[in-house]
C-alpha cells in the first residue's frame, strides 16, 4: 500500500547518507520515527531490528508474517520480534512492498548462487559483522543475527512456492518510513550484491534519517 508521508528532511534531528557496502548502527527510542530512502533506485537495504536493551529479542519474520497474513512489508504492518512483540510500524511507503523472505548475501550464499570465485565478494552478513564488532556497547553477537528485511527489493514467490530474485521496484527518491513501538537497535546493510538484478548492478547510496517522537 503506498502512503506519503507528512514528515520534511528539514525537521529531522538525524541524517546520515550510507554508501553502497557500508553499514549503519544505531538506537531509535520508542515513539521517534525514521526514514530509509533509496537515492538512486533499485537498491537494497538489509537491516535487522533488535530490543535496545534486550538483543535477543529481535525482528522475526516469522511472527510478523504469521500474525499479518502477508509475506510482504508495506504501510501499516507491524514488525514483530521473536517474542511476538510489536517492535516497528511500517507508516509510510513510496515503494509498495518490501521482502522479507529472501535472506542476505554472504560469502557462503554467493559461492553456491553463484561461483566459487564469488566467494570472497563483500557481502550483507560481512557488514553486520563489522558493525557489531566496531560497536560492542549494543551487545549484539553473532548468534543474534536471525531474520532480516530486505527494504526495497524485489523477492517474488512462484505459484511453485519458490523464491525467485527479480529487478527492484524501487525508484530515486522512493522510500520506507517506521516508527518504533519499543526501543529498538537498527541495524542495515547497505547491500553490495552485484550478481542479481537486486541492486540493478549497481548498488548506490541510501540515506537514514530520524525524527524525534
Amino acid at each position: 500500500m503506498l502512503y506519503e508521508s507528512s514528515l520534511t528532511a528539514e525537521n529531522a534531528v538525524f541524517r546520515q547518507v550510507v554508501d553502497a557496502g557500508d553499514y549503519f548502527i544505531g538506537v531509535v527510542k520508542a515513539g521517534e520515527t525514521f526514514r530509509i530512502l533509496d537515492l538512486e533506485g533499485n537498491q537494497a537495504a538489509d537491516t535487522l531490528f533488535f530490543n535496545a536493551h534486550d538483543p535477543a529479542e529481535r525482528y522475526s519474520a516469522t511472527d510478523t508474517i504469521r500474525e499479518q497474513g502477508n509475506v510482504y512489508l508495506t504501510a501499516g504492518s507491524k514488525l514483530r520480534s521473536n517474542h511476538n512483540n510489536v517492535m516497528l510500524e511500517i507508516v509510510a511507503d513510496t515503494c509498495g512492498r518490501h521482502d522479507t523472505l529472501g535472506g542476505a548475501c554472504a560469502t557462503e550464499s554467493n559461492t553456491v548462487r553463484y561461483d566459487l570465485e564469488k566467494r570472497c565478494m563483500h557481502a550483507c552478513r560481512d557488514s553486520w559483522m563489522l558493525a557489531i564488532a566496531e560497536h560492542p556497547e549494543y551487545g549484539i553477537s553473532k548468534r543474534d543475527i536471525s531474520h532480516n528485511i530486505n527494504f526495497f527489493m524485489n523477492v517474488p514467490v512462484t505459484s511453485e512456492g519458490g523464491l525467485t530474485f527479480e529487478d527492484g521496484i524501487s525508484a530515486p527518491g522512493k522510500y520506507v518510513e517506521l516508527k518504533a513501538v519499543m526501543d529498538v537497535v537498527v541495524l542495515i546493510s547497505n547491500c553490495p550484491q552485484l550478481n542479481n538484478p537486486c541492486n540493478g548492478y549497481n548498488p548506490t547510496p541510501i540515506e537514514y534519517i530520524v525524527w524525534a517522537a
